[in-house]
């Protein structure tokens, strides 16, 4: 049974930073692709940033190119989002999925859904002074 179980969330003032962690469990592919999502209340969900599990290669949505950075650490299957430069923004539920494909193009940030999609249950982000 795959597990993803995120991390780091909390309180910050704009223009600080965070980092959250994503720890995945019980994954039976050797290659797929672990996103960061955020989505607050009343929104959508937004797509933010992936990384593939096997080249380490990244993507990221517009939105937040230049200031997060996605990484991993394969050998305690964890992905790391690091945000920086914060904006003051409504308080939002950042999560982390995994795909068998995920990516940034000139149409935006999209990902496929597959049999093999899991969730993690979300940490709660507030940038606010």
């Amino acid at each position: 049974q795959v597990q993803l179980v995120e991390s780091g969330g909390g309180l910050v003032q704009p223009g600080g930073s965070l980092r959250l962690s994503c720890a995945i469990s019980g994954f039976t592919l050797d290659y797929f692709m672990t996103a960061w999502f955020r989505q607050a209340p009343g929104q959508e969900r937004e797509g933010l940033s992936c990384i593939s599990s096997s080249d380490g290669a990244t993507y990221y949505a517009d939105s937040v190119k230049g200031r997060f950075i996605v990484s991993r650490d394969n050998a305690t299957k964890t992905v790391y989002l690091q945000m920086d430069s914060l904006k003051p923004e409504y308080p939002a539920v950042y999560y982390c999925a995994t795909f068998l494909t995920c990516g940034s193009s000139s149409s935006g940030f999209y990902y496929t859904l597959s049999p093999y999609d899991a969730w993690g249950q979300g940490t709660q982000v507030t940038v606010s002074s």
